[in-house]
């Protein structure tokens, strides 16, 4: 087996800047139809994601039942503000990713963790020395931003999320972020969800303020509001 070497991705990781809005209920026709003004791919797969114990600062999952994919809170640069029709808190994540192969749990939440099955649109807007447009198929880590609308199903109940994942240089993670938001949101989120802060939040974030959770204060483990950091130890 060859050692990783410094700088590698398995060494320091894949660095991302993200923001997401989580809605109850089903999804609309129409917002499907507002996505579907850019080319998507479509994926259907369940993640199921560690919620005990409690690691702060971490969200863990497994990946389609291949991947173990372990991603550290970083900090928050700020706001993403699309002239009032969508606002939302921007946050820099570090991402891990090793191949594993997990035992069947029969459709059943495994003690500790959470299913959930994912119906996912992905627009990809990479930027290549020029415009920034959407395309579908591409590959998941190459520089530029991923733009996702799923439907989610978690304890027999319906969610819908609206996401941006930007990656490559650092230097360009915000921009290629703000660009590929300023396309997305040109026209209103149709319907009468509003993507507002309140509604902006990470899947560890808000798995861990449902009224299950092993511990009522587990959502300050996300929302400090302060920027914290994590080391690997």
């Amino acid at each position: 087996m060859t050692a990783a070497q410094p700088g590698s991705p398995v060494m320091d990781g894949i660095r991302s800047l993200e923001v997401r809005w989580i809605f109850p209920g089903q999804l609309e026709t129409a917002v499907a139809g507002w996505f579907a003004r850019f080319p998507a791919e479509l994926e259907t797969r369940e993640d199921t994601y560690l919620l005990s114990p409690r690691l702060r600062g971490l969200s863990v999952k497994l990946r389609a039942g291949a991947a173990l994919e372990v991603k550290a809170y970083q900090e928050s640069p700020g706001i993403l503000d699309m002239a009032g029709r969508a606002r939302g808190r921007m946050e820099s994540w570090r991402k891990w990713s090793f191949p594993f192969a997990s035992p069947s749990h029969g459709g059943r939440d495994p003690a500790g963790w959470r299913l959930i099955r994912k119906t996912r649109r992905i627009s990809r807007f990479p930027l290549a020395g020029g415009p920034i447009r959407g395309c579908g198929q591409g590959p998941g880590e190459e520089p530029g931003c991923a733009v996702e609308l799923s439907e989610v199903l978690t304890r027999g109940q319906a969610w819908w999320t609206l996401g941006f994942e930007s990656l490559g240089p650092p230097h360009l993670l915000r921009s290629q972020l703000e660009a590929a938001a300023a396309l997305v949101f040109a026209e209103t989120l149709p319907g009468q969800a509003e993507p507002g802060m309140n509604e902006s939040r990470s899947y560890a974030e808000w798995l861990l303020q449902w009224p299950d959770a092993e511990d009522n204060n587990a959502q300050a483990l996300f929302l400090p509001r302060q920027p914290y950091s994590f080391r690997p130890g």
